[in-house]
C-alpha cells in the first residue's frame, strides 16, 4: 500500500480517522500508538481545545451557583476596591491613551506582522510536503487547508511580500518594515537578512 501523499513511497501507518495510508513524514502521532494525517489531526487538536473549554465553562458556572450568597457590606467594599485598584492600573499602564480596540489578540503592529510572518513561512512547509515540493503561486491558495484563516480575512495577508524563486522555493517577507528595522527574509534554506530600511546600518 502506497502513501496517500506520496504514492512512491510505501505506507507505514493508517490515519486513525479518516483510514488514508500515510508514510513516516505524513503520519502525526496524536498518541501513543495512534497517528492521524496532517489535516485530521488539526481537527482533532481544534475539536478538544473547544470540548475543554465548554467543559470548564460548564463546571464554572456550577461553582458559581452552588456558591451564590447574599451580598453584605464587606462584598460591596471589596469590589469597589478591586475596581478602583483596576482604574488605576489601567490609567499606570496606558498613560491616559485610548486603550487597544478590542480584536481578540492584542499585539503591536510590528510584532503581529512578525508573528503572522513566521505563522506563514510555517504554512508555506506544509504546503510544499504534501504537494511535492512545490509552493503556491499566492498566499492566498494556503488559505483554508494549510493556514487556518477565513476567506474574508485573507487581506491581511497583504502585509508580507511574497516571491515565488524557481529553483529555490521562495521569499517571504514584512511588506512594509518599519524605518529602522532589519528586515527578515524566510526561505526554505531559513533566515536572511536585509539592512535596515531607511536609518544607519547595523
Amino acid at each position: 500500500m502506497q502513501c496517500k501523499h506520496h504514492p512512491d513511497r510505501k505506507a507505514t501507518h493508517i490515519c486513525s480517522s479518516c483510514n488514508a495510508p500515510l508514510c513516516e513524514d505524513c503520519a502525526e502521532e496524536i498518541r501513543v500508538g495512534v497517528y492521524s494525517c496532517f489535516q485530521c489531526a488539526m481537527l482533532h487538536s481544534v475539536s478538544a481545545v473547544g470540548t475543554g473549554l465548554t467543559e470548564k465553562q460548564a463546571k464554572a458556572v456550577e461553582k458559581r451557583a452552588k456558591k451564590k450568597k447574599k451580598w453584605g457590606p464587606f462584598q460591596y467594599f471589596l469590589t469597589v476596591s478591586s475596581t478602583l485598584i483596576l482604574v488605576m492600573w489601567m490609567v499606570i499602564i496606558f498613560g491616559g491613551q485610548k486603550a487597544p480596540e478590542k480584536s481578540g489578540v492584542v499585539l503591536e503592529r510590528g510584532k503581529a506582522n512578525r508573528v503572522l510572518l513566521f505563522l506563514v513561512d510555517g504554512a508555506l512547509k506544509r504546503y510544499a510536503h504534501y504537494e511535492g515540493n512545490r509552493y503556491p503561486d499566492t498566499l492566498t491558495d494556503l488559505v483554508p487547508q494549510y493556514l487556518q484563516m477565513r476567506k474574508d480575512q485573507t487581506q491581511i495577508l497583504g502585509r508580507l511580500s511574497y516571491i515565488k524563486v524557481p529553483g529555490t522555493g521562495y521569499e517571504l517577507s514584512i511588506a512594509n518594515p518599519r524605518t529602522g528595522d532589519m528586515s527578515l527574509i524566510l526561505t526554505p534554506k531559513g533566515v536572511k537578512y536585509a539592512q535596515p530600511s531607511g536609518g544607519e546600518s547595523s
